[in-house]
């Protein structure tokens, strides 16, 4: 992204290129309005006022801009976005009112991911013009916390290991007042067995570890927020395909997910006590990788048999949400790429949501609708716990039949969950596979905003 702090500017009434917003409703009328030559423009172009289509309109020596938006009067998240990405650099303003919550549109249509490009775009920003400046901060942390969860997941495995999530926290704890604590080697094997088993293949060079940060007025509500964070998923023994490993990098996005939405709660100062934790693991394959039907210890105490080592991310969670309830918290929340069958489901780009509570769920898809992140919420439905039973252990990591995987999973992480905790779980996807405007191909916060509007909401 290019020059990411400056994209969004006050305006004090200096030079810009006017947009002009218009719904294919008002498309008539704002023709007639426009002089011949630029109703000639509107016409060359073919300008239906369709969503994210752009014509260029002469005025002179310089131009404006049309835009097609769904309703004027109803501006979306994203109905800038094309022209983030699209447009010459240079300085915008809307011709009609304040842009509103499109300006994070604006923002995000301009990020880019070139770390790995020998000749990285240089090309200069498109600035968005403002009159309402005290929006400035807030719609640029949104749009840094979404670029973050986007770098982090569109890096490779190699370069984004459970040390480089190590040090993506030890880079937050730096930046405020926090304390950070990170288990690893024989102590996570004692205190967190299930995240040590699931990563312990990878040797030293990915060594598993429990990252937790805590920060803010222990006298204020405890808010636990936890990620997965498995940084590369092959399947373990019951090895994914080759197709299946190919976007595995992503595995880790609900790390990235709480990383950011945990950087946004500290930098904004809400007032709660966080618990952030990221279990950090590569789930590899080699002499001392678990296997299927091995029975593994838990932190809570259960034992859990291992009926498939690719439904590694759940065991993981476990221990964390285990370590995140002994604090007694006030809510938990926990992203995590958990289920091919949320994505089944609900496709790539609703997370799908399970909460213990129906207020809790609907202030999530109450701030998710209005902030243009939206989720649904799938059934934590009490007959298919059944599904979970081991003849040997506890329970069971992964049932054997093909229904409701994504509700099981949500089930099995329930067990771990202290009763009576008011607990919400976003199966996302953390993954753009076709680009959209503001949204392009691979990584991306899917559920990121709905969670850090409900949170200022609820403790703001």
């Amino acid at each position: 992204m290019s020059d990411r702090n400056a994209l969004i500017q006050p305006d004090r009434d200096q030079q810009a290129v006017s947009i002009h917003l218009v719904d294919k409703d008002g498309l008539e009328a704002f023709s007639k309005a426009r002089p011949g030559v630029q109703r000639a423009a509107l016409e060359a172009q073919k300008f239906k006022a369709e969503p994210s289509s752009i014509a260029i309109l002469p005025d002179g020596e310089t131009w404006e801009v049309a835009a097609g938006v769904g309703k004027v009067s109803e501006l979306s998240s994203w109905c800038l976005a094309k022209l983030a990405e699209t447009l010459p650099a240079g300085t915008y303003r809307s011709a009609a009112g304040e842009p509103g919550k499109a300006m994070f549109g604006w923002h995000c249509g301009q990020y880019s991911y070139d770390r790995y490009r020998s000749e990285p775009s240089e090309e200069g920003p498109r600035i968005l013009l403002t009159k309402d400046a005290g929006a400035i901060e807030a719609v640029a942390a949104e749009a840094e916390a979404v670029a973050l969860v986007r770098d982090l997941v569109n890096t490779p495995a190699e370069d984004m290991g459970p040390g480089q999530l190590e040090a993506e926290a030890e880079a937050l704890h730096k930046a405020f007042r926090s304390e950070l604590r990170v288990t690893k080697g024989d102590m996570l094997e004692r205190e967190f067995p299930m995240a040590h088993a699931v990563g312990r293949a990878a040797g030293r060079s990915h060594a598993p570890r429990m990252i937790e940060l805590e920060w803010g007025d222990p006298k204020h509500p405890r808010v636990a927020i936890v990620g997965k964070g498995v940084t590369f998923d092959s399947g373990g023994l019951d090895l994914k395909s080759s197709a299946g490993m190919l976007v595995m990098k992503k595995d880790m996005g609900g790390g990235a997910h709480a990383l950011a939405l945990a950087r946004m709660v500290i930098a904004s100062g809400l007032p709660v006590r966080l618990h952030l934790l990221v279990p950090a693991v590569e789930n590899a394959v080699s002499g001392g990788a678990f296997r299927p039907g091995d029975v593994l210890r838990s932190r809570q105490g259960l034992s859990v048999e291992i009926g498939n080592t690719d439904a590694e991310g759940r065991l993981v969670l476990g221990d964390a949400l285990t370590r995140a309830g002994e604090e007694d918290p006030d809510l938990v929340l926990d992203f995590a790429t958990l289920t091919g069958a949320a994505r089944s489901a609900l496709g790539p780009d609703l997370p799908a949501l399970f909460t213990r509570r129906d207020e809790t769920a609907q202030a999530l898809l109450d701030a998710g609708k209005a902030h243009d992140d939206e989720c649904w919420r799938l059934p934590l439905h009490e007959g298919y716990r059944e599904y979970l039973k081991s003849d040997i252990a506890d329970i069971l990591n992964a049932h054997g039949n093909s229904f409701a995987g994504a509700s099981v999973a949500a089930l099995f992480l329930d067990k771990f969950v202290p009763e009576g905790t008011d607990w919400a779980h976003f199966d996302t996807y953390a993954w753009r596979p076709t680009a959209k405007p503001g949204r392009p191909k691979g990584g991306d916060a899917l559920g990121l905003r709905a969670a850090w509007h409900m949170l200022r909401q609820r403790y703001g």
